[in-house]
């Protein structure tokens, strides 16, 4: 199923309640009734069962040994700590988990940075899961679930600069433009806005802002989340003047990693349709992505 992304909103309670966090999201949500858009493939799958599937597929027998960055940052992750259940993408982890037959003490969890990620050759996880966009690229070395989340492309300049009064992605060509290396954000930079002047590329999303801080650059992109959480809590004099969906190729979107040939996959993509069904995705999403309106789309 596939889902156009819904708009966020910055508003400084639901921002707020990302930065200090809270439980784990309990992934029996109870049965939100059957999305009419999901695919006679998608119900196919949800009627599976994701840990009978499991069991043979996983590297360690018993274990369910999940991969991500250090540091993991919030809103995907809460406190430095995937192994709390708190922020997306640890929620969505452990409910997938749950769905796999692994409760939370069978979960191991170990750093793995972002760009060895989707680099060819053997893993030592059963599956990533670290805001990494599926592209036919890293698909070619690595495999990919169904998609968990779809993102948006966010821009952020500090308030009173040159760039607070961009309105459109032609009017971001005469910035000085920045992003993570590895990321979508960087591939939206070069693909669809085309600066004047080439990109800087930075290794992780902290050296980032301290470049805009440090004037390096007038602008740095991010997905939508992470924008939000950026300007509310660790830049407040920062400004998201704008949101865009790369036009180019298919729809961005998250999905959990694999080494190529994995049999895993398929368990986690019935895992993923039993949770997209039952409302529990969604649930996640709106707890800790805070599914408001407000940032306005940047025309071309």
């Amino acid at each position: 199923m596939r889902i156009r992304p819904r708009l966020l909103a910055l508003g400084m309670a639901p921002l707020l309640f990302l930065a200090l966090g809270c439980a784990p999201v309990d992934s029996s949500t109870p049965d939100a009734g059957e999305d009419p858009t999901t695919s006679d493939s998608t119900s196919a799958a949800a009627e599976a069962d994701p840990a009978a599937c499991a069991a043979e597929a996983v590297r360690t027998p018993g274990t369910l040994t999940i991969g991500t960055d250090s540091p993991a940052y919030d809103p995907w992750f809460s406190k430095n700590d995937p192994t709390n259940g708190e922020g997306f993408e640890s929620a969505v982890a452990y409910a997938v988990a749950e769905k796999l037959g692994f409760t939370g003490d069978a979960v191991q969890w170990t750093k793995v940075p972002f760009n060895s990620s989707y680099a060819p050759g053997e893993k030592k996880f059963d599956f990533d899961i670290n805001q990494i966009s599926i592209t036919p690229e890293r698909a070619e070395v690595v495999d990919f679930s169904d998609g968990y989340y779809q993102a948006a492309q966010a821009v952020i300049v500090l308030k009173g600069s040159a760039g607070e009064d961009v309105t459109s992605v032609e009017e971001l060509k005469g910035l000085r433009l920045g992003a993570q290396t590895g990321t979508t954000s960087l591939t939206a930079i070069r693909d669809v806005i085309q600066p004047d002047s080439d990109p800087i590329v930075f290794k992780d999303t902290s050296a980032a802002k301290q470049a805009l801080l440090n004037d390096q650059v007038d602008a740095i992109l991010a997905d939508l989340p992470t924008a939000f959480y950026i300007t509310a809590v660790e830049i407040p004099k920062a400004t998201i003047v704008g949101q865009f969906q790369p036009e180019t190729g298919e729809q961005e979107e998250f999905g959990m990693l694999f080494e190529k040939g994995s049999p895993l996959v398929e368990c986690v993509n019935q895992a993923l349709a039993i949770l997209r069904d039952d409302g529990t995705l969604a649930s996640i999403e709106s707890r800790w992505l805070s599914d408001v309106v407000g940032v306005p789309e940047l025309t071309p």
